[in-house]
């Protein structure tokens, strides 16, 4: 059974093949599986942390896509399910020069909103040593129902429980509801990920520890704040740290944040408990900020997320 249990949206992104223009003035796209969570999973598999997803996508070609490609990463695929209820999910991705991006979603709804929690795999969670989870499937039932669900499933059975709220506020129905949901993922996780820009939005501060700091919940252990290409903030119950970052030539922002995500987990799975040496913090960091930077370099999230042996050369180019 796999290590880590990813549950969520999983969806086909189309990235356009030349960067710095709109959607509407991109002429060409190119298919990519993508969703959160479903990149986290890839990115833990080409990482040598052995992962599972969890989700449901259309039984369509887009659905059948997504499986293939999950699976063809080394991802367990037995919890995906499909239904013909709804189709897999879509978005269109405009990339600006300096690699960010804009969102088009096609999901009213899609299969993966449909996951209640009759559909959660519960022997998988129990099986693995952690479970990941994202915002976008709290943001509608049944799945936001799901996703709690299966949330108490692994925390019932003493699993670490990590998170990323990683905020697309096109898909909630107002900026309230947006707050309120990803503080809710918040408080079920013992290991989060924010950008600054979510910390902003979740905590009108512009300070990013202060505002993560004013996110703290009883059950964190380990929240990081990623910056862009300027790094990471690191944060624990005692302490806290900032790691710089790598600057690369960015083609595709998509999926750097999901590597960094996995990178962290990777590397707080390799320890016996989460550590409280502030240097060893830093080394754990600096590995995902280099899993991020090299994403980054890519276009698209799951072909670009990079393994351990890219990683680790990576760090030895870059030696401090």
């Amino acid at each position: 059974m796999a290590d880590v249990v990813a549950l969520g949206e999983l969806l086909v992104d189309f990235v356009p093949t030349v960067t710095g223009q709109s959607l509407g003035e991109t002429e060409a796209f190119k298919k990519a599986a993508g969703g959160a969570p479903a990149n986290v999973a890839v990115g833990l598999a080409r990482l040598g942390v052995s992962s599972a997803f969890m989700g449901m996508v259309g039984e369509d070609g887009f659905g059948h896509f997504l499986a293939d490609t999950l699976r063809d990463a080394g991802v367990d695929v037995s919890p995906l399910l499909f239904t013909s209820q709804a189709p897999t999910a879509l978005a269109f991705v405009s990339l600006r020069a300096d690699g960010e991006r804009e969102f088009l979603f096609y999901r009213n709804p899609s299969a993966d909103m449909l996951m209640g929690p009759e559909y959660v795999d519960e022997a998988s969670i129990t099986a693995a040593r952690a479970f990941h989870f994202g915002s976008i499937s709290l943001i509608a039932e049944p799945a936001r129902a799901g996703t709690l669900h299966a949330v108490d499933v692994a925390r019932r059975a003493g699993k670490l429980v990590t998170y990323d709220p990683n905020l697309r506020l096109a898909l909630w129905p107002d900026v309230d509801a947006a707050r309120a949901g990803m503080r809710l993922g918040l408080e079920q996780a013992q290991i989060a990920k924010l950008s600054e820009e979510e910390v902003v939005f979740l905590t009108g501060q512009d300070d990013p520890v202060a505002g993560a700091r004013s996110l703290w919940t009883e059950r964190l252990a380990f929240m990081a704040v990623t910056c862009g290409n300027a790094g990471c903030y690191w944060l624990t119950p005692e302490a806290q740290g900032k790691v710089p970052g790598f600057r690369v030539e960015a083609v595709d922002a998509t999926g750097a944040g999901d590597a960094f995500m996995a990178g962290i987990i990777a590397q707080l799975l390799a320890e016996q408990e989460i550590p409280r040496d502030p240097v060893r913090l830093d080394a754990i960091c600096r590995f995902a900020n280099a899993a991020g930077a090299l994403t980054a370099t890519g276009r698209g999230a799951i072909p670009s997320l990079p393994t351990r042996t890219a990683v680790e050369a990576f760090l030895k180019e870059h030696r401090p």
